[in-house]
């Protein structure tokens, strides 16, 4: 058994050597493998070799989950059809060198094991697994002569040699083809030429929007065929994808509306290219086919995904491949705003994931809210009455007095009601806001974001006031025992005690604070995101980023609104013997301000911040968390498939695990040899089952149609 040490050290830097196998790697084999009943020892088939390697939860609509096959032959060592915990574990150790792409594909020529590929045993297997009707690829062309020599001065190659051979052999697959399609050498040809030519050499690569419409890059100048210049430029933009990328998220970042022209693209990459100069033509070629459905040349994040995001999906494969029929449906009633079942089920959508998100900060900052309450229900004119000096002093009080758990008093009804509470408000502001934002830009006015918090704010308090009173005289229960015989009560009898209307006590102070709270909340919060933070369609926050803007925009919300928060709290305490009681709100204000002067109704405000700010934070981060990771199905985000196996729009990494990463990008480089490799094979008069030579087997006679 490896220790721990030796377990990363073999992670992060491989090893030649037999390695001891983790438990990770033996739960993972023995997850999938079969055991000889002969002689019990337990092995990979082809099947389960595929099954282990390629989870079928991932997308293969570019590299196909059969084509895995191809990775057999490298694991399988002793080429007997099968692969032992041994050899899985020696595989699974490749997977995680730094190089491990190029080492399979090197591994997989060098059929002996010796370390070096000969030229025979290379153009075996390549002619092996070639397509019937491939393009003809001349290896004895003067480029494939500089990695491998001329006819009868081959040499075997290395594994740096190998490499960085099939580094450039995707061009020279183009510049052959080219030539070979060229024939009254002209220098250009037919669009469907060269259409064929990228989808044999590249398709493994490119988005579907790119292959379906490669034909229409003759358009970009005066004439009907294409030259070798527009196949060049063509070429070096999508070797250069990951760059294109970063130069339009900059520019993007930089326009108010999130779009950018040719020369906004060109000025971008002028400043951050330093030895790779985009040409007039390659940059005519990437806003040509990111612009076929938006012919303005004014372009979007949006509009350069179909070009750049190679896991893109067309419109069929989206809807009905990736998504399924359901979801189909749904995304079709969304994308046309309509359907009364769709917006009944998105609003149920975000009123679950409120809850959630709801119940969750409230139970992160539930002490500090109790040590609040406390705070501002303790009457300073009283001799004797001063229980608490401070928030800090309350908070020892009540641990040393009840214990840990007295922090928590009152804390079910508080997850009960706060779940609907914050729901309520968050899928209120939601819809308000959408009703007055720009459908293409997403602006509001801000009186209008005002209007959405506010609004969000009044109707909460349908659930926020039985829901304080009832909390409210569950957290001071604590104190009242020590002073007094009363006994504790539980909240149902507290709400039967109440009533329905007793329930909705101090509904205007309730009212009176929540307004303003949530109408100076939420567009804070929402211009921290913004503003600050720079939230945009092409710049999605982190959570730490989410908590910061929430905790921000929670602390002059909260603090602002004391005075409201202090009438309330005093109005829907059950008062005890010999204690002022009120006769309404403006009565409880007068009363405490002549009794207790002004700084009175600031009592419990540090605490407030401490709890509302957090407890904000908390139930906004959640709730955006939760919309990505629940996402609605038909929804935009639960449809989209990309970011997973694939490398999302935006810079943003793959998050399959590595070892899988690494499996498709060394099928990205072998393919690069040719599309048909690892695709099961149908000769004249047979036909195959798996790829000869890798654990495959012939059949009989091909039955005629």
């Amino acid at each position: 058994m490896a220790t721990i040490t030796e377990s990363v050290t073999e992670a992060l830097l491989g090893t030649t050597q037999e390695p001891q196998l983790s438990q990770q790697t033996r739960a993972e084999f023995m997850k999938h493998a079969r055991k000889d009943e002969q002689t019990d020892e337990y092995y990979l088939g082809e099947e389960e070799f595929i099954e282990a390697i390629a989870p079928e939860s991932e997308d293969y609509h570019k590299i196909k989950r059969s084509q895995y096959a191809i990775l057999f032959r490298v694991a399988d060592r002793r080429r007997t059809g099968r692969v032992t915990l041994q050899d899985w574990g020696t595989f699974d150790n490749l997977l995680s060198k730094p190089d491990a792409e190029y080492e399979i594909a090197f591994r997989l020529f060098d059929t002996d094991g010796t370390g070096v590929v000969t030229f025979d045993e290379f153009q075996k297997l390549y002619n092996l697994n070639k397509g019937e009707n491939t393009i003809p690829f001349d290896w004895n062309s003067e480029w494939a002569s500089l990695y491998i020599g001329r006819k009868r001065k081959r040499h075997d190659m290395t594994y740096p040699q190998f490499s960085q051979m099939l580094r450039g052999l995707q061009g020279e697959r183009v510049r052959q083809a080219f030539h070979y399609f060229d024939t009254n050498g002209d220098g250009y040809i037919e669009p469907e030429d060269f259409q064929r030519i990228i989808l044999e050499t590249s398709s493994h690569k490119l988005s579907d929007h790119l292959l379906e419409n490669l034909q229409t890059l003759c358009n970009i100048s005066s004439g009907s065929k294409i030259s070798y210049a527009n196949v060049r430029a063509f070429q070096n933009i999508i070797r250069e994808m990951d760059l294109v990328e970063l130069i339009i998220r900059n520019a993007t970042k930089k326009s108010e509306d999130g779009k950018i022209t040719r020369t906004d693209f060109l000025n971008e990459a002028a400043r951050i290219t330093r030895f790779s100069l985009f040409t007039p033509m390659e940059a005519d070629i990437l806003f040509h086919f990111a612009g076929l459905d938006a012919p303005s040349g004014r372009l979007a994040v949006s509009d350069f995904a179909k070009v750049l995001d190679a896991s893109w999906h067309n419109a069929y494969d989206f809807g009905v491949k990736a998504a399924g029929i359901a979801s189909d449906t749904a995304a079709k009633m969304s994308s046309k705003g309509q359907g009364l079942l769709y917006g009944v089920l998105e609003s149920a959508h975000h009123f679950a994931l409120g809850s959630l998100a709801g119940a969750f900060g409230a139970f992160m900052v539930y002490p500090i809210d109790l040590v609040k309450t406390r705070m501002q229900n303790q009457r300073s004119q009283r001799v004797g009455e001063m229980l608490y000096k401070n928030s800090l002093d309350c908070a020892r009080k009540v641990v040393k007095n009840e214990g840990f758990l007295g922090l928590y008093s009152g804390v079910l009804p508080q997850l009960v009601g706060v779940a609907p509470e914050k729901a309520i408000k968050l899928t209120v502001n939601d819809l308000v806001r959408g009703r007055y934002s720009d459908p293409k830009t997403g602006a509001i006015w801000l009186p209008h974001e005002i209007l959405a918090g506010g609004s969000a704010g009044a109707c909460q308090v349908v659930f926020t006031n039985p829901l304080e009173i009832v909390k409210i005289r569950l957290q001071v229960q604590g104190e009242i025992a020590k002073t007094t015989d009363t006994p504790r009560r539980s909240a149902m009898w507290i709400v039967r005690n109440l009533g329905l209307v007793g329930l909705y006590k101090g509904a205007n102070a309730c009212l009176l604070r929540d307004v303003p709270f949530s109408a100076i909340y939420f567009p804070t919060y929402n211009h921290l995101k913004r503003d600050y933070f720079g939230e945009s369609p092409n710049k999605k926050l982190g959570i730490v980023q989410l908590l910061t803007a929430g905790a921000i925009a929670g602390m002059p919300a909260a603090y602002l609104t004391t005075p409201c928060d202090v009438v309330k709290t005093r109005l829907q305490v059950e008062a005890r013997k010999g204690e002022q009681t009120y006769k309404g709100l403006v009565d409880c204000a007068k009363t405490v301000y002549r009794q207790e002067g002004f700084r009175a109704f600031f009592k419990g405000g540090p605490a407030r911040i401490l709890r509302s700010s957090p407890q904000f934070g908390f139930t906004l981060a959640g709730y955006e968390v939760l919309q990505n990771l629940l996402p609605l199905p038909g929804s935009e985000h639960a449809n989209d498939p990309r970011g997973h196996a694939e490398p999302a729009v935006g810079l943003a990494e793959a998050r399959a695990p590595l070892p899988f990463i690494r499996s498709r990008n060394a099928l990205k480089v072998i393919l690069d040899l040719d599309e048909s490799f690892g695709k099961p094979k149908m000769p004249k008069g047979q036909s195959w089952v798996g790829i000869p030579g890798f654990g495959g087997r012939s059949g009989g006679a091909a039955v005629a149609a």
